[in-house]
């Protein structure tokens, strides 16, 4: 038997307009369909239909992760500094990490994600190789001082996670584990009817070697990936990588230019006729506090957010005019690769040995042409770092990429021994020998699913939730009269004592109108009206994803609702 709640005494308040800080769909609809309450920038309630639509994709993650053998447990979200500053993310976390006190000065933080404990909780379980593998999750509020929440949950300072860890003896068993994670997320996203795809992804500061995310395509979204027409390539813009390929063109000697007042590469490519793809752009930033010059094409942006990921967990920031002082050997605006003997250069791999660049001469109102690298300048470090635009070469098999938004709902790292390493996490080994344990590392946003399906599912009426997550299977509605209400309440007694889950709209004083704006707006899949010929114990079913709409006998309604 399914539990049937009445709206006459549901705690639900629907709203006409959208909230005025609202900027996007899945924010102005579950807070105008009752499903969430802001409580503080990036703090939110989760009202009785958010709550069980919230549950509903917790119990699907669950289901899916004890099939493939992994253990639920439960951790603190208030957790000491010592394992965080022994994995040296107390410090790399930034401003990002809630930190207190207790009242004996003790300092702790709020989790943000629970690498450390886990290593620690396996390190005490587990003593052999015959406790391997094992694989523990858990579904937890997690705590990040964003510097701006916004679009609702899908960026708050507390959010609902699922994060699970596997502890492997081999990187063989580590990628078995991974598999089994991988398949997993394929079965919870298609169970509550995500659309997503799969990316590579940078590991940044986690660590580790393989690392995809999982995507829900999305106008909202804050991520960008590419995606190839032609082949099977996906990936995250921040883990694109051009492919280096060595240049062999003879090339004059350098040569200087007399260039005044061209600082940016705008300017020297107006003044010498020449398009910007023929100067080399040299930025400098400050990496750790040591000043590191990065080199693209004059055509092309450098994605800080992609160089602070591939030189995780080292800070990078970019440089002031002060850091220009007393540095005779970096001339602002006029600054060339050659001859930078003191400073590391990172260039893009477009800046490929044997490719000849117009660029700054290290003098004030000069640049040199026929720059070529790997002659006249060497590079420390090829990392891609450009800003990836549509129609960029396929890394696979060169067709043009396509870009599109959309909302990161999961990742997953092989982390191997990072995490092992700091605390020693070692089993007994078959041969008598300690051995080190390999570990990965998998994430779910579980509240931010929420948002993420609200934005792929809403349509101009208000949300329309897949039947597996969605707060009820049927919401019936009646229409108003004493005999409509009756006949309702009837239907949803026999629904409920059959299993299926019901939403009534018994509200005594409200219009139908309102009524059936409601049952558009709060997205049951299925809408069950008793209305004009409920005397005649006629039903009206609607699609709310369809729209279709039938009539039907109340028996014929209710066989159709539980076959």
């Amino acid at each position: 038997m399914a539990q049937v709640q009445r709206m006459s005494r549901l705690m639900v308040k629907t709203l006409r307009d959208d909230p005025a800080d609202a900027e996007t769909l899945s924010h102005k609809l579950l807070v105008r369909a009752g499903y969430v309450r802001r409580n503080a920038a990036g703090i939110w309630t989760w009202l009785p239909l958010g709550k069980k639509v919230l549950d509903n994709i917790s119990r699907v993650v669950r289901e899916e992760m004890d099939a493939i053998g992994a253990q639920e447990v439960l951790l603190p979200a208030l957790l000491p500094k010592e394992p965080y500053e022994a994995s040296a993310r107390w410090e790399e976390y930034g401003d990002l990490l809630f930190r207190l006190k207790d009242r004996k000065g003790a300092e702790y933080l709020l989790g943000p994600t629970h690498e450390e404990i886990f290593t620690l909780v396996v390190k005490d379980q587990v003593a052999s190789y015959k406790d391997l593998p094992v694989m523990l999750y858990q579904i937890q509020t997690k705590y990040r001082d964003e510097a701006r929440p916004r679009s609702g949950v899908l960026r708050g300072r507390e959010f609902q996670m699922k994060d699970s860890y596997s502890f492997d003896i081999t990187d063989e068993g580590l990628a078995e584990s991974y598999g089994l994670h991988r398949e997993a997320y394929q079965k919870i996203f298609a169970r509550i009817g995500l659309d997503y795809r799969i990316v590579s992804a940078v590991s940044g500061a986690m660590g580790g070697s393989a690392s995809e995310e999982f995507l829900a395509p999305a106008a909202a979204g804050e991520d960008t990936f590419v995606d190839c027409p032609a082949c099977d390539y996906a990936a995250n813009t921040e883990a694109v990588t051009f492919k280096l390929t060595p240049v062999s063109e003879e090339h004059g000697a350098v040569e200087e230019l007399d260039t005044p007042d061209t600082p940016t590469i705008e300017t020297l490519a107006e003044h010498l006729g020449v398009p910007a793809s023929a100067t080399l752009k040299n930025l400098l930033v400050k990496v750790d506090g040591e000043i590191v010059a990065v080199g693209v094409p004059g055509d092309r942006e450098v994605d800080l957010g992609k160089l602070g990921e591939h030189l995780a967990p080292a800070v990078v920031e970019l440089v002031t005019a002060e850091d220009f002082e007393g540095r005779e050997d970096l001339v602002r605006g006029y600054v060339g690769p050659q001859g930078l003997e003191k400073v590391r250069y990172i260039a893009d791999p477009r800046v490929a040995p044997g490719t000849a660049w117009i660029t700054g001469a290290n003098k004030i109102n000069t640049h040199a042409k026929n720059v070529v690298a790997g002659r006249d300048f060497e590079v420390d470090d090829y990392l891609d770092v450009v800003v990836v635009e549509e129609g960029d070469p396929c890394p696979a098999c060169g067709t043009g990429l396509k870009m599109d938004r959309a909302i990161e709902i999961g990742h997953i790292f092989q982390l191997g021994r990072k995490y092992a390493d700091t605390f020693g996490l070692d089993v007994l080994g078959q041969q008598g020998k300690p051995v080190r344990v390999t570990m990965g590392s998998y994430g779910i946003g579980v509240s931010r699913a929420v948002a993420a399906l609200a934005e792929q599912s809403a349509d101009d009426q208000g949300l329309c939730w897949p039947k597996e997550i969605a707060p009820a299977d049927v919401h019936v509605v009646a229409a108003g009269k004493a005999l409509q209400t009756e006949l309702a309440l009837d239907v949803s007694e026999k629904l409920g004592a059959a299993g299926v889950r019901v939403l009534v709209d018994d509200r005594a004083g409200v219009s139908p109108g309102v009524k059936f704006t409601d049952a558009e707006l709060i997205g049951v899949p299925t809408i069950l009206v008793a209305g004009r010929r409920s005397a005649e114990g006629v039903v009206e079913l609607k699609d709310r994803r369809t729209g279709e709409r039938e009539e039907l006998t109340v028996d014929e309604a209710i066989a159709r609702l539980t076959a």
